[in-house]
């Protein structure tokens, strides 16, 4: 069993995550391979400095643009909209996992009188005209319906039924996102868009149990060290206390994760056995850890369990978009700033892209940061690149 030092386990998932020391992904092929260490990352459809998971990409890869992620999405299909933590963006080839959701999406669909007739009738329509959203399918009228994408809640909820169908066959696997204009949805038929080899291909997974196991390995390794703990970074996940400790234990004896200590910190924690190597450079200081300025997604995968940032790093951070202005503590979205193994500040940075001028409306530094000139020298050249990131020419600091 390895131990690490909380600063030996900060500068490890930084390295796992290429936050630190020269850029790991570049470009298009780039924000592919993070996508896929990563497993998963997390949509959102607010756009004020770029959406989330564009956010996201823009810190690790270099030279990433948005339209990469759109390209991957929509005209290279090897990514997909899906469940997995919330509305997330993975990898095409891990469609067979799913299929416990769809499964389930089916026969809870099933319940809906009339559901049925509805779905053929959406098929039939985007079979002879395309692509289509909930304003454009002729489908009146509202129905009793929850979306099983979510299966908690009013499931006597009245909605609209044409977003209804159309969301209720997106869940069963049927459709696919082909496009979306802003947050705006459009759906087609997921035999149109992803290979018949992956639309028919056997689940890897002989039963639930092991599909959560997948899971569980997956977000592991997409924040690099994951504790015995309840955790936020497991959110979709079936995962109450008893179960979180038996699919650990039998992560570990299996050999795809092993044990680690991080001194002072209670719990056990968790990295996956082919990271191994990574952490030992950690440990022996031959890890790159040249440090640069990153300014992270709120939803980024490092920031997914918020209680292991303030154990790690003593930085709390709370997305005040749906605060009320006059108990906002900083921004409407704000950033966190990281620089090297710490996190500095935050930052609100608001693109007027009619007129190409990134305004940053507010910094604030943490307390004992001090605002030196190489400090300064690296939010320069940070903000450079997000005004690019925005379709921005000039930078007006106030």
């Amino acid at each position: 069993m390895l131990t690490l030092s909380i600063e030996q386990a900060r500068q490890f998932i930084l390295a796992k995550q290429g936050l630190i020391g020269t850029y790991r992904f570049t470009g298009k092929d780039g924000a592919y391979r993070y996508i896929r260490q990563a497993g998963c990352i997390q949509y959102d459809p607010v756009d004020v400095c770029g959406k989330n998971a564009e956010l996201t990409l823009q810190s690790r890869v270099k030279g990433f643009r948005k339209c990469m992620l759109e390209e991957l999405l929509y005209a290279d299909r090897k990514l997909v909209d899906y469940a997995d933590k919330e509305l997330s963006i993975w990898p095409v080839e891990d469609w067979p996992y799913f299929s416990f959701y769809r499964d389930r999406s089916l026969a809870l669909g099933a319940s809906f009188d009339g559901i049925e007739e509805l779905k053929e009738k959406a098929k039939s329509y985007i079979r002879e005209n395309g692509p289509v959203c909930s304003d454009e399918l002729p489908i009146e009228g509202e129905i009793f319906w929850h979306s099983s994408m979510h299966w908690s809640g009013n499931w006597n909820k009245k909605s609209q039924a044409a977003r209804s169908v159309l969301e209720q066959l997106y869940t069963d696997g049927e459709l696919v996102i082909h496009h979306k204009k802003g947050s705006r949805k459009y759906y087609d038929l997921a035999k149109r868009h992803i290979p018949k080899s992956i639309l028919d291909a056997e689940n890897p997974c002989k039963n639930e149990e092991e599909f959560i196991s997948w899971r569980v390995l997956r977000r592991i390794g997409a924040v690099g060290l994951l504790w015995d703990k309840s955790s936020t970074a497991y959110l979709g996940i079936d995962l109450k206390a008893e179960k979180r400790k038996n699919v650990l234990e039998e992560l570990t004896v299996s050999g795809r994760i092993i044990p680690v200590i991080v001194e002072g910190l209670k719990p056990l924690f968790y990295c996956l056995s082919s990271d191994e190597n990574l952490l030992r450079s950690v440990l022996d200081g031959s890890a790159d850890l040249k440090p640069r300025m990153v300014f992270l997604a709120p939803l980024d995968p490092l920031m997914w369990d918020k209680a292991l940032i303030r154990s790690l790093w003593d930085f709390t951070y709370s997305w005040e978009i749906y605060t009320p202005k006059d108990k906002r503590k900083y921004g409407y979205y704000t950033l966190p700033i990281l620089y090297g193994d710490r996190f500095v500040g935050r930052i609100e940075a608001i693109p007027d892209r009619k007129n190409g001028i990134l305004n940053v409306s507010g910094i604030w530094w943490e307390a004992g940061v001090r605002q030196t000139k190489k400090l300064e020298d690296a939010l320069d050249r940070k903000l450079k690149r997000f005004a690019e990131f925005n379709d921005c020419r000039e930078v007006i600091r106030r």
